[in-house]
């Protein structure tokens, strides 16, 4: 059967048994399910053939980049797995244009350091950036520490590329900022975690690179003030605020389990501990004075003291390095392993109004202590945008169980008029999620949209859509 995928391919290119196993697991290795096959493209052309032959046997497809998802979407027992790892080449720089034009299977940190030299960055971060790849950033339309200034996936793309369910390739990558013709399918198959088409080639919007970095943690008795402190450095610094992250005290603790060798922030414990990084882009924010100050982070230092002298903030540790800039980031980008530690575990991906997130804590934590008293979380947040990541540890793996704890989260969620699903996507994990809270009239429009482009339902079958 899968001959024609090996004369297309070459043997080499489309793995079984043993061989496939790796492509099998999940993030964290907490469950497997056999692909069929594991085929393992070059080119565009070659993914076009693994589709139309796909679509002609009725094979399932799913789309894989460098397994980094959370929500489950990169699995399916019996289907074919269509890797994008052979696809890892830049296939042009536009420095004046400030583009880049990769395909789906460059590494995200490739393409930060292929941009460095030209005095630029392309800034989607996070934590596993050096082994995800910009193709699955793209179907999930991936967020990271940087949204507040640069927006999601979906705001750093100008152009794309892919191949739709009949195989047939669609062919839009225009390094255009304005092109107003038509239904923009580039923003569909953004975030349809491969349920529409494979991405597989983007023109990715790069900014200049921050002349200097001005990083600081701080120590706060709760998270009341933390918004007007945003504000305040917004305001003041033109919107330079890259990130601005949340870390409880719970949060240290476990980090501090996790890496013996690091060091503790702060000499006391404080209940918030924010993150914020700005990035300064002009020479008078940016140019060293005599003294071998910085401007900008002398001016986030006045910011911190006068602040702290007011009793708004505790405690603060300003880097002067940028040794001391990775020591403070190493404790945010660590939140996937903080959460691996226990088991079991249930990662609730949600965002809500930025003004009521520390109301959405509240009365979250009270939800599950009422269901299941004992349970303990781990919250880390980007607090600039809204997005929580709230992972309960619960004291029973009984399915029924987590389910009641899911849906109370969700009633909270959906009071603060939030969305269950900030940045990691659907995949299968929030599938009954989709099914009780997601508006139907949406959902039917949804289903008419992979009705029409996936008549055979084989791309990714079983994820995003509820019944599908």
């Amino acid at each position: 059967m899968l001959d024609q995928l090996r004369s297309c391919l070459g043997p080499a290119h489309v793995l079984t048994g043993k061989d496939a196993e790796p492509y099998g697991w999940d993030w964290g290795h907490e469950s497997f399910e056999a692909p069929l096959a594991v085929v393992r493209p070059g080119s565009t052309a070659e993914v076009a053939e693994v589709v139309k032959w796909a679509n002609a046997t009725g094979t399932p497809l799913i789309p894989l980049g460098g397994r980094t998802g959370m929500a489950g979407g990169g699995q399916g027992e019996g289907a074919l797995v269509v890797s994008l790892e052979r696809m890892n080449r830049i296939r042009d720089i536009r420095p004046d244009a400030r583009s880049i034009v990769v395909e789906a299977g460059v590494i995200i940190a490739k393409i930060h350091d292929a941009v460095e030299p030209h005095g630029l960055i392309f800034p989607l971060f996070f934590g596993a950036r050096g082994s995800a790849m910009i193709g699955g950033a793209l179907a999930t339309n991936a967020g990271g520490s940087n949204v507040l200034r640069y927006g999601n996936t979906r705001d750093l793309v100008l152009g794309i590329e892919a191949v739709l369910p009949t195989g047939e390739v669609v062919e839009l990558m225009h390094d255009l900022h304005k092109n107003n013709s038509g239904y923009d399918l580039r923003h569909l198959l953004i975030g349809s975690e491969g349920t529409l088409g494979i991405i597989t080639g983007a023109v990715l919007r790069l900014r200049p690179k921050p002349g200097a970095y001005a990083t600081a943690l701080v120590g706060m008795k709760s998270l009341a003030p933390a918004l007007d402190l945003l504000n305040r450095i917004q305001l003041a610094t033109g919107g330079a605020v890259e990130a601005f992250e949340y870390m409880p005290d719970t949060y240290i603790t476990d980090f501090l389990r996790l890496r013996p060798e690091a060091r503790a922030p702060f000499a006391e414990n404080h209940k918030a501990n924010i993150l914020i990084e700005i990035g300064a882009l002009a020479p008078r924010d940016c140019v060293p004075l005599a003294d071998g100050s910085v401007p900008i982070v002398s001016y986030l230092e006045e910011v911190l003291a006068e602040l702290h002298d007011a009793g708004v903030i505790q405690d603060a540790l300003i880097a002067t390095s940028e040794a001391q800039r990775s020591e403070i980031w190493s404790m945010r980008e660590a939140a996937s392993e903080v959460a691996a530690m226990k088991k079991p575990l249930m990662i609730m991906d949600v965002a809500v109004p930025v003004d009521r997130m520390e109301a959405f804590i509240f009365k979250a934590n009270i939800a599950l202590a009422d269901l299941d008293p004992s349970a303990t979380t781990s919250i880390v947040a980007h607090l600039g945008d809204g997005n929580i990541h709230y992972t309960i540890f619960p004291t029973s793996t009984d399915l029924s169980h987590k389910d009641r704890l899911v849906e109370a989260i969700e009633d909270v969620v959906v009071e603060m008029k939030g969305s269950f699903s900030a940045e990691h996507g659907i995949g299968t994990h929030k599938l009954s999620t989709m099914a009780r809270r997601k508006d139907p009239v949406a959902l039917a429009a949804m289903r008419a949209i992979k009705g029409a482009l996936d008549p055979r339902g084989i791309m990714n079958p079983g994820k995003l859509l509820p019944g599908e």
